[in-house]
This record gives C-alpha cells, structure tokens and sequence, in this order.
C-alpha cells in the first residue's frame, strides 16, 4: 500500500514569528506544564504562564542593554530552562540566535562568535571555562546563567522586572532570521546556515501532524537544543501544541529509565546509538515495564532496519524514521505507520517536492541510485556571508 503524499499543515504560517507560536502558547495552556529541567539536582518545573512571562522579561531586558533587531545573540549551554528562554527572548527582542555546541573548544567558540559577529553571549561559566573570549571586536557583552565569572553579567540581570518595549521586527518573518546554527562543517569551515522564521514556523507546522505530536505528549528531550533536530523538532512544535518537555543536558541511560515512567514520557525523539543502549536496557530487564511511550522518532543517522525490529519486539514500541538537514529547518520527510516502514524514512511533508536526479538533468529511473534534490518554504535562506556555498547547493529554488 502506497500512503497517500501529505499535505496536512497544523496552521498557516504566514506572517508568523517562531515566539507567536511558544507565546500563544503560553497564554492558551498558562496552567500546564511547560518544562521539566532534569538537569538540576530538584527538577524545576515551569509552567506555561511562568515560561511566557521569563521569555518576555528576558527579551526587554536585553533590549535595555542595547541589544538591536539584527543583532546576533550567541547561545552557548547545554540543555537547560536558561537556554528554552534565552532562545525564545531572543527572537522576541528581534535579534538573531546563533546556537553553539557546549562542548566545543575555544577556536571552535571562537570561529562561530567572530563569524557570526555575535554581539551578545548567553553562557555558564563551568562551559566557557579555558576559552579566551579577548579581541571579539563585535562581542559586547557576557552573560552567565548558573556560575558567573570574570567581568561577565549574571542571567539574573534578564530577569529583573523592567518596562522597556519592545519595537516589532523590521522584516517580515519571511525575511528575519530566527535561528543562526553553523552546519557540521564537513565540506570545509562550518557554515552558517540562515533560517528565517517563516523557514522554522512551516517546519513546525509540517512537522506536529506527520510527526503525530499533540497536546497530551510528554516528550523526553535529551538530544541537543543548539543542533537543530532538538531545536525545531523537539523543543518549538511541543511548545506551540501545549505539551510538556522533560529536558536533560544529555543522553543519560539510567535517568532516563526512571524519568520514563516518573514523568509519563509518551514519546522519544532519539538517535540510533540511542537505540541500541536502549535495547541493551531492554535485554537486561532494566526498560520500565509500566510505560506510556507510544512512539519513538529517530533520526540524524541512518536507522538499521535490524536495530529498529528488535527495539519494537523488546519493548512494544513502535519506531518512524525521519530524515532531514539543518538547511530544511530540517525536517523534508517522515514514516509513516501505514504502512510501517521504520526501515524507511518514509514520505515528504506537506509543500515538499523531491526528485530523484542521476545528474543535473536526468531523472533517475524507479529503482536506479540518484540524487535526493528538494525544494520547499522549510529551506533556508542561504549560508551566512558566503553567497558562491549558497549557489553551489541553491539552484532554481531546489536543494
């Protein structure tokens, strides 16, 4: 049986901001639970209604320290409340967010603030430890959420109460970046990668239906936010349908075993290595046998048919697949669960063309090996200053 090709979107993007969706959010479902930070030796818990007054607290703050619409604000922290907020307040302030990998070193950290020109820095001291931030001419200033150090802010100063307004952005969401990540960098220097809103608010969009995600989840968030699987698969389409997010700041096998059934998690984006210990779990009679999870999603790697079978036949759970880039925002296509293919990555999203191509101008013939060339309103903008990468991958409005 050959599923139907999709087209269910969970609203109409246009002329939405990503902080609409979180924010509106937060008004609808202001008694719910927002998020879950596991990080923290007592889980903080933060409702809807307490998450869109610290977003909205942060983001005039910022705007009192002079940060600008355009501005790129670096975020540099493992999974966290602070980081949920900061990202969200950031784009409210109408400034760029341009996250960083926490375990990065010093020339990487310092590679992604001078090249983005990032001119405000959200950080932990523990994570900027070793990491010489001297001679940033952009760098304005430093902010440090749970350890402070050296001449650096404490985050606390965003969370003052202050009457300061803010402006709404200059571009339109089709035009104002919402989020600044930097690509793996496998082709040379890491690229920015520029994702306006409208690009992450369709994903989202695309994403809550063919992903199955509702209101009543409880998704268990370990993969991490500054990558943009945990971004905007992860941590906006759950905040935008109501559902709750139990944060941790990494995969961690034993916590996750106890938080699974503690916090009713009904659904487990993951990768494959993530899996496969959870198999190993499985086997070793340490997988909870009174769960909710109904689904687990997996991506950023290729997904063993093998690995996904014995998962299901462990645990009961069923698997999809999806597949995606950074510069799709990133999701262009998930499994389906009819039929159940989890060897699959499944079908498009809605708005998504593919086409499958043995070179520039030849299709590729049904079963013949060929280029995956895509094009939809969830691609980006382009790389970050560098208009000749831009056009190499760009071309008549395909990827």
């Amino acid at each position: 049986m050959r599923p139907k090709p999709r087209t269910e979107l969970h609203g109409d993007p246009h002329g939405r901001f990503v902080h609409d969706l979180v924010l509106e959010a937060c008004r609808r479902f202001s008694e719910k639970t927002a998020l879950v930070d596991a990080s923290l030796p007592e889980p903080r818990r933060i409702s809807y209604a307490e998450y869109g007054e610290t977003v909205e607290r942060i983001a005039r703050n910022l705007v009192a320290g002079g940060v600008r619409p355009g501005d790129v604000v670096a975020i540099y922290l493992p999974n966290s409340w602070e980081f949920c907020v900061s990202y969200h307040a950031v784009t409210l302030a109408g400034a760029v967010p341009t996250p960083l990998n926490p375990s990065y070193r010093e020339r990487e950290v310092r590679y992604q603030l001078e090249n983005s020109a990032a001119a405000v820095l959200l950080t932990d001291a523990p994570v900027l430890q070793q990491t010489n931030l001297s001679g940033l001419p952009a760098l304005r200033r430093v902010y440090m959420t749970r350890q402070v150090a050296g001449a650096a802010s404490a985050f606390t100063e965003l969370l003052r109460p202050t009457t300061t307004g803010i402006s709404s952005s200059p571009d339109s969401p089709t035009h104002a970046l919402a989020a600044l990540p930097f690509s793996s960098g496998t082709t040379g220097l890491p690229k920015g990668v520029m994702l306006s809103h409208s690009n992450l608010v369709t994903n989202v969009y695309q994403t809550i239906p063919a992903a199955r995600i509702s209101t009543g989840d409880v998704t268990l968030g370990f993969l991490p936010l500054y990558h943009i699987y945990g971004l905007n698969v992860v941590l906006n389409p759950v905040l935008t349908v109501g559902g709750k997010l139990v944060l941790l700041p990494r995969f961690d096998l034993d916590r996750a075993m106890g938080l699974i059934p503690h916090e009713g998690v009904t659904w487990v984006p993951m990768v494959p290595p993530v899996m496969n210990a959870l198999c190993v779990a499985a086997e070793q009679g340490r997988f909870p046998r009174e769960h909710r999870v109904r689904r687990v999603q997996s991506g950023a790697a290729p997904l063993a048919p093998e690995l996904a079978r014995r998962f299901t036949s462990l645990t009961g759970i069923p698997v999809t697949q999806g597949y995606g880039m950074t510069e799709a925002s990133p999701v262009t296509h998930i499994g389906t669960m009819e039929p159940y293919r989890p060897d699959s990555i499944g079908i498009p999203v809605a708005l998504t063309d593919c086409r499958l191509m043995r070179d520039d101008t030849t299709e590729a013939a049904p079963g013949e090996p060929g280029e995956l060339v895509m094009r939809g309103p969830q691609f980006m903008l382009g790389y970050w200053n560098n208009a000749e990468a831009t056009a190499a991958v760009l071309r008549d409005g395909w990827y």
